[in-house]
């Protein structure tokens, strides 16, 4: 992640591009930019549904925000029409961000699990991750309460 860390965010956008190629993307463009509307990259999947990626290229130690989110949550299914909506950033996702990927069906994958895709994990293969990419939190156990006598 090193050598990801270095890049661009412009760099890395061409690079998640590539990774899209490599696992059988098709028709895949960078369209990122001011005015992209939320969307980094445009293609289809190799079984031809609409793919609509935005890339994050954040400092490991920072998280998504949720207006990162929302933004792309409003974007990728109304305005370009995906049926496969994929958030990828270099850091973790923020509680927030993270409930709404899994809430609208966006497909986060956060530092690790790019990671896994970066080192050869086919997209297909994450897809079902359908929100929970950005990390499940770990969760305190809850205090069993007595049960009340009936």
């Amino acid at each position: 992640m090193t050598t990801i860390d270095a890049m661009t965010w412009q760099d890395f956008e061409h690079y998640v591009a590539e990774l899209c190629r490599r696992d059988g993307c098709t028709g895949v463009a960078v369209v990122g930019g001011s005015g992209d509307l939320a969307a980094d990259i445009l293609g289809s999947m190799p079984d031809g549904r609409r793919l609509v990626v935005q890339v994050k290229h954040y400092a490991p130690h920072r998280t998504v925000p949720s207006g990162d989110m929302q933004k792309f949550v409003g974007m990728a299914f109304n305005e370009h029409h995906a049926d496969v909506a994929l958030f990828v950033a270099t850091c973790e996702y923020g509680k927030a961000a993270r409930d709404l990927a899994v809430k609208h069906r966006i497909v986060a994958l956060n530092r690790n699990l790019f990671g896994s895709w970066n080192s050869g994990a086919p997209l297909e293969s994450l897809l079902p991750l359908s929100g929970t990419g950005g990390g499940v939190p770990h969760r305190r156990s809850a205090r069993r309460r007595p049960k009340e006598a009936s």
